[in-house]
């Protein structure tokens, strides 16, 4: 008990996390890590030891959530005319649980591909599947309004095209803090994407920050000095991509920013 628990210690709180945004709950959360621990300690589950530890430990947790069948109740209420919870855990409810563990996985627990594949016992393509199907529910169900600041015209417009693509609707395009500031109070958009150095000279993350003070909605940075933006001091955004940057990395960014922001809203009808 001692040589495992001195082996896995360090991994416990972040399975812990896992097990309670897998199933919404966090007693429900920690009965299945309790009961993964259990069977390690019983002999009934064994670690891979061929496996990095945190990786065997995942996929201990993963047998013993697959053997219970992974059926969840409907948190959500059934009252007709009841308008549906917008919380994160709820959200996550509401994605078919294989997709739900794959999306984890490698957005959250940060687990590369084929460690996921391994976790979950499926082969690569597989995986692939359940983070497409995984994303495309997320993107389906957080539609919402955007506000591009960007102050080469180019570049703007391959970020608005992506936005379109993936449901959302560009609500304005800026490129001075002022135009920013003015188009954010003037539509109350649900997602900004920003630049960093604007076209007169004004900074994207001033513009970012006092929208945000005023409308709490997730940012993502896109540009071609991070540095600015990760200095470990004042503001520092949780979603940074750097320029030039790939289309599958915004979509990701931009799923996860609606995805996991407490305030995320729909688009306006």
């Amino acid at each position: 008990m001692t040589r495992l628990h001195q082996t896995l210690s360090s991994d416990l709180p972040f399975v812990r996390r896992y097990a309670r945004a897998l199933t919404g709950d966090q007693l429900t959360g920690d009965g299945y890590v309790r009961a993964a621990l259990e069977a390690l300690i019983q002999g009934r589950q064994a670690l891979d030891r061929d496996l990095p530890p945190r990786v065997a430990l995942y996929r201990a947790f993963e047998a013993i959530w697959r053997s219970t069948g992974a059926l969840l109740e409907d948190r959500q209420s059934e009252d007709e005319g009841e308008p549906l919870s917008t919380t994160v855990s709820a959200r996550l409810l509401r994605i078919a649980p294989r997709s739900r563990q794959a999306f984890l996985l490698t957005a959250v627990e940060g687990f590369s591909d084929d460690e996921a594949a391994t976790i979950l016992s499926v082969n690569p393509s597989d995986l692939d599947a359940l983070i497409l199907q995984a994303q495309a529910d997320i993107d389906a169900e957080l539609a919402t309004d955007v506000l591009i600041i960007e102050d080469e015209p180019i570049i703007a417009a391959d970020i608005a095209a992506l936005v379109t693509e993936l449901g959302h609707r560009v609500i304005d395009i800026a490129s001075t803090r002022a135009e920013a500031i003015a188009a954010a109070h003037r539509h109350r958009p649900g997602l900004i994407l920003s630049d960093v150095q604007l076209a007169d000279g004004s900074s994207g993350i001033d513009a970012t920050v006092e929208i945000l003070a005023a409308i709490p909605i997730p940012a993502i940075f896109i540009t071609g000095f991070p540095e600015r933006l990760l200095t470990g001091d004042g503001f520092e955004p949780t979603f940074v991509i750097t320029k030039p940057f790939s289309p599958a990395t915004l979509k990701a960014a931009i799923g996860q920013a609606l995805f996991f922001h407490p305030h995320g809203r729909l688009r306006a009808a």
